[in-house]
């Protein structure tokens, strides 16, 4: 008998994938945890049937979430991230030697467990001295800084269950207060291409549109994800990513396999459905 891994993308689309086996399952205090095993994406992550990650295509969704920020502000020096159980978003910001302190604020311990039991792709630099863990919800945690961090990065589930809070105006607001004067929010921004996640990126995008003064869309392409078509949020106080230093991030000899500095420019420029969706926010 064959067992495949399958989610609903919407009530008539769904995406399978088949596995060779289920390494670890658990109900947590927040959700349900799986990992498997499959031929062709390697092990995957899931919670609550939804698709977090996979050993193969990650890469692309953590490089474009830590990148494009770090590019277009080489000062960054204290960070945020808020999610990131797997700790794919850790292992990027890692590998910046003039990065000083990186908070990690993950409300879910045993997604953080498990991950550094069977997902060490991603949770190889949870231990790196400059990483602090916080055990708590990221929407009280905020709540308590200000004019703290350099930058924010929200990788978080989706819109509804534990990540549910990390969708509204008081926590953008949260997060505005808490970015020095150069800071930047990255947030990921949910899919334009189905109907119930364009309305999710579009209320995020209008949330986030009433505190900061800049504020973008860049898109990636992450086959597992519903439709592979993805967006991420950016949004700064002074930090325009378009007038990003390509020669200054490329002289750091960070390599990547999907973000380079052609891309950085590229990914901003979005097609016409999009932007039509971003205007009717």
């Amino acid at each position: 008998m064959e067992l495949w891994f399958s989610e609903m993308h919407t009530p008539n689309v769904k995406m399978s994938i088949r596995v060779d086996k289920q390494l670890y399952t658990e109900e947590s205090e927040f959700q349900r945890i799986d990992v498997f095993q499959s031929e062709e994406f390697g092990r995957f992550l899931t919670l609550d049937g939804i698709m977090m990650l996979t050993e193969k295509d990650e890469f692309i969704y953590h490089e474009m979430i830590t990148h494009v920020a770090m590019a277009s502000n080489p000062d960054i020096k204290k960070i945020l991230v808020i999610g990131a159980g797997d700790g794919g978003t850790i292992r990027e910001l890692c590998r910046y030697k003039t990065v000083e302190r990186i908070d990690m604020v993950e409300i879910d311990e045993r997604v953080v467990a498990v991950c550094r039991e069977y997902l060490r792709q991603t949770a190889c630099r949870l231990d790196d001295s400059r990483v602090h863990i916080y055990y708590e919800d990221g929407l009280k945690y905020v709540r308590r800084k200000a004019n703290e961090y350099d930058l924010i990065i929200v990788d978080s589930t989706d819109p509804f269950g534990p990540g549910e809070g990390l969708f509204t105006s008081e926590f953008y607001g949260n997060c505005y207060n808490a970015l020095t004067e150069n800071g930047i929010l990255v947030n990921q921004h949910e899919s334009p291409y189905y109907s119930d996640d364009a309305r999710a990126m579009q209320r995020a995008h209008k949330r986030i549109n009433e505190f900061f003064p800049i504020c973008r869309v860049y898109q990636v392409h992450i086959p597992t994800y519903p439709s592979g078509h993805w967006l991420f949020g950016y949004a700064s106080k002074t930090v325009d990513p378009l007038e990003a230093d390509a020669d200054k991030w490329n002289a750091l000899g960070i390599e990547t396999q999907y973000y380079n500095t052609d891309l950085h420019k590229g990914c901003f420029m979005i097609p016409n459905y999009v932007k039509k969706l971003l205007d009717e926010a």
